[in-house]
């Protein structure tokens, strides 16, 4: 396994594998057998800011010398021969070439040992190829490490560029806002910013924390938190989330929240979190990759000695060579490398598309999912209620609404916010007096001087007013109306459902997935929004504690569920699926915490997308194991035999190591 250079507080060396390496949020460059210097200095959110990032140049610049002097060498040996190109001289020359690359996998080599871990890759490749000059084979020793050299800087470049798309969270944070008191602005420091401050905000910028928006309005951009390119309107009192940029007017915010706690911190600190939580193909491999590589070494010695028992013609240096041929074939680079990187690609293509993992386990499991349960309120409805239908009779419909809406502005019913928004001010001229709030039942009051009721069918029937009997039929929620004792009409208000949710109930079916919506609504209202929308299986009128059970009787059936939802009460069911998904952006805070997943633009079809990145993500992990497997069983067989030389060697090891990286990254640069 590979390592690189930390310290701890008192400057002492330690090493990370190369899981640590991927997963640290240190933003280190280069090789990690060329990075040898502590850091001068970091901030505090850990990114090493000294400018010891190497450049490209730097990171081949050892490779570039040895491939050099490697060629004209081999140029003296084969096409070009000099006299003094002997003896010692050749084996100096070849010495020379071979430092640059050698040398640091030597360090690295002696690192692991003295830190505990003998049998690493680095002993591996150091035995080989000091064993090439042993018997000679000058070129071939310097030739196996220099591939390998490189194979660690492209190795590094790969790990670089699955770091890119988290990367950018880390940089959309700003340290800095522009604080206005008392008419005056003033730059501060985002961190030492209170609640409650007032922070503008210009076109172009990013917004540093949480907050409350005081303009009338804005036009933001979100990306950063969802992964939606569309611009976001926010109205005045809407809130407004660290990381969206401002792209018109200068607005004003007012701070809700500290800085460690915004919701783009937290979104940072569970990616930073997540890779430290392994998928059950990972466990294995780095557990696998313990055992296997002393067994290889082992069977290295073997491979030399043994046959002087058996061999009548035994020749040491020939046995010796073909021992050190399995050595390089063995190294379990291409595991040990491609494996965490394809999972941690995984990761970054999530978070690309506003898809948070927590860990590649999920990736794993949403491999696996069989069952998409739902919530409905947040879920597949935007949870605001709306007026869908009005109708009028006996009045226009003007005057419906007119007079209702002016009714409305006494009630603080979600209900009557949604006819005043309906309504869009037209009450507003409408003298309202004699309101009487009758419970359970509705309002009853004067509006312009005429009586009007305004309520479920309880109340029309309290007054003996006689309306259209079918509205009892309707699943969702009715506002009868009446003017002067009359049936006037009636509003009919629904909670609206999202725009892509059958989308994302035809894409689970079309890959056999599923779907079951659990809600607190009652049957006849999330009957009519299951059917809508083709989903299999629906309850409704259940406690938090129902949900529960509910998840409970489908995992008996040893099914593999997701449950997606955004509400407190969602959250027991969040933690009981396979996979907990959070809708991140109206969600709570106790579920977005809970889940295992959250999707940042509170889009349904975001579900499919996480369970085809999963999948995707496991197929190029197996197919990764697969090539390695099989190319290195061939090539051990005949280096074994005295088939293979150190360039099928080389292949078997840093070339299927390279595909596999090649492999791995595919992911980043897929549309989901």
């Amino acid at each position: 396994m590979k390592h690189e250079h930390k310290y701890d507080a008192n400057g002492k060396q330690l090493c990370y594998t190369l899981e640590e390496k991927i997963n640290h949020k240190t933003n280190n460059q280069s090789g990690c057998c060329y990075t040898h210097s502590k850091p001068e200095h970091s901030d505090d959110d850990g990114h090493d800011h000294s400018g010891g990032n190497q450049t490209m140049f730097q990171m081949f610049f050892p490779a570039v010398i040895s491939f050099v002097l490697l060629l004209i060498a081999i140029g003296f040996d084969n096409y070009f021969p000099q006299t003094w190109f002997k003896g010692y001289v050749r084996l100096a020359w070849y010495g020379i070439a071979y430092i640059p690359v050698g040398f640091p996998v030597l360090k690295e080599a002696f690192e692991s040992i003295r830190n505990g871990e003998i049998f690493s890759e680095f002993l591996l490749m150091g035995i080989a190829t000091i064993g090439a000059f042993a018997i000679g084979e000058y070129p071939e020793g310097v030739a196996v490490m220099l591939f390998y050299a490189v194979g660690e800087v492209f190795q590094t470049l790969a790990v670089q560029r699955a770091k890119n798309n988290i990367k950018l969270l880390l940089d959309q944070r700003p340290d800095t806002a522009t604080v206005i008191k008392d008419g005056n602005t003033t730059t501060k420091k985002a961190s030492e910013i209170s609640i409650g401050e007032i922070i503008q905000l210009k076109p172009g910028e990013k917004l540093a924390l949480d907050g409350k928006l005081l303009s009338d309005n804005a036009s933001l951009n979100t990306a950063t938190l969802t992964g939606e390119s569309k611009p976001d309107t926010k109205q005045k009192g809407e809130t407004v989330l660290a990381g969206m940029i401002n792209l018109n007017t200068v607005v004003e915010v007012e701070v809700t929240t500290a800085y460690t706690d915004s919701k783009l911190s937290k979104i940072l600190e569970m990616v930073q979190e997540a890779t430290t939580k392994k998928a059950p193909t990972e466990l294995f491999i780095r557990k696998f990759a313990k055992i296997y590589t002393p067994i290889v070494v082992f069977l290295a010695i073997g491979i030399c000695l043994v046959p002087m028992l058996f061999v009548e013609n035994y020749n040491f240096n020939d046995w010796l060579y073909r021992a050190l041929i399995f050595l390089v074939i063995s190294c379990p680079c291409a595991l040990v490398i491609s494996i965490p990187l394809g999972y941690f690609g995984g990761i970054g293509a999530s978070s690309k598309n506003g898809i948070l993992v927590k860990g590649s386990n999920f990736l794993d499991i949403m491999a696996s999912i069989q069952v998409v349960v739902m919530d409905k309120t947040g879920t597949l409805t935007k949870g605001v209620f709306n007026v869908q239908k009005v109708v009028a009779v006996g009045v226009s419909e003007a005057d419906l609404v007119k007079f209702t809406g002016a009714l409305e502005t006494k009630s603080t019913h979600p209900v009557g916010t949604a006819i005043l928004e309906y309504a869009k001010g037209t009450e507003k001229n409408a003298t309202v007096t004699d309101v009487e709030e009758i419970a359970g039942h509705g309002l009853k009051g004067k509006v312009d001087g005429n009586e009007v009721l305004a309520g479920n069918v309880k109340l029309m029937k309290k007054f003996n007013i006689s309306y259209d009997a079918e509205i009892e039929n309707t699943p969702f929620t009715i506002i009868v109306i009446a003017i002067n004792q009359k049936y006037a009409g009636y509003f009919l208000i629904a909670d609206e459902i999202k725009e892509d949710a059958k989308t994302a109930i035809e894409s689970l079916h079309k890959i056999n997935i599923k779907t079951v919506m659990l809600s607190g609504d009652k049957q006849a209202v999330v009957d009519a929004v299951a059917k809508e929308l083709n989903i299999d299986q629906v309850y409704g009128d259940l406690l938090p504690e129902n949900k529960v059970e509910k998840v409970e009787v489908l995992k008996s059936q040893n099914l593999k569920i997701a449950f997606v939802g955004d509400g407190v009460n969602d959250a027991p069911v969040v933690a009981l699926a396979d996979a907990g998904i959070a809708m991140g952006g109206l969600g709570s805070d106790a579920t977005i915490e809970t889940a295992d997943i959250v999707i940042q633009n509170d889009q349904p079809t975001k579900i499919f997308t996480a369970i085809n990145i999963g999948k995707k993500t496991k197929q190029i992990v197996y197919q990764n194991i697969g090539l390695a497997f099989a190319v290195k069983a061939i090539v051990l067989v005949l280096g074994a035999g005295g088939l293979a030389t150190m360039w099928e060697a080389v292949f078997a090891d840093v070339g299927v190591a390279m595909l596999a990286i090649l492999n791995a990254i595919r992911i980043q640069g897929m549309k989901f």
